[in-house]
């Protein structure tokens, strides 16, 4: 039986045609990524990019953190920005202020992952959306990947 939080989440999500869509999609993407770079994840253990990294390494993801300020974060060795992670990275999951998206779309589109996921409250970026889709970067805005995961893919396993 679904709680009261997975049937809200269902009837807001699937309340219109295109938000239902992206839903969809997202559902999908959720079950072929396997490496997360979250750029911007804190050294603090109380912020919410914390608890994303936290529970998306628990849910089976390799994250990797991207933070100037530290060396390792979540047990992972930390990088300074996107261009120095080595390897391929299926998601760039970003947690900066707005006005620091385009500078992060330009390393996220040199780097050619298959998402970049920009968390709640980092703003609408129509011209950054457009770069990455000419890129064929799939880009979601304003959309928890934490809380798409426990409602699209833990309640459903």
């Amino acid at each position: 039986m679904k709680n009261t939080f997975t049937n809200w989440y269902d009837k807001k999500m699937r309340s219109d045609h295109a938000l239902s869509e992206e839903t969809d999609r997202i559902q999908q993407l959720l079950t072929k990524i396997e490496t997360v770079a979250i750029v911007g994840i804190s050294r603090n253990r109380h912020k919410d990019s914390r608890y994303v990294g936290r529970y998306l390494q628990n849910a089976g993801y390799k994250v990797i953190p991207v933070n100037p300020n530290a060396d390792e974060i979540l047990g992972e060795p930390t990088y300074p920005d996107l261009r120095s992670i080595p390897g391929k990275v299926d998601v760039v999951n970003v947690f900066l202020p707005p006005e620091w998206i385009p500078e992060v779309v330009d390393q996220s589109i040199q780097l050619q992952p298959n998402v970049i996921w920009l968390q709640l409250g980092t703003g609408n970026h129509p011209d950054q959306v457009k770069r990455a889709q000419k890129e064929n970067i799939t880009m979601i805005q304003n959309r928890c990947m934490k809380v798409d995961h426990q409602f699209l893919i833990r309640d459903h396993q």
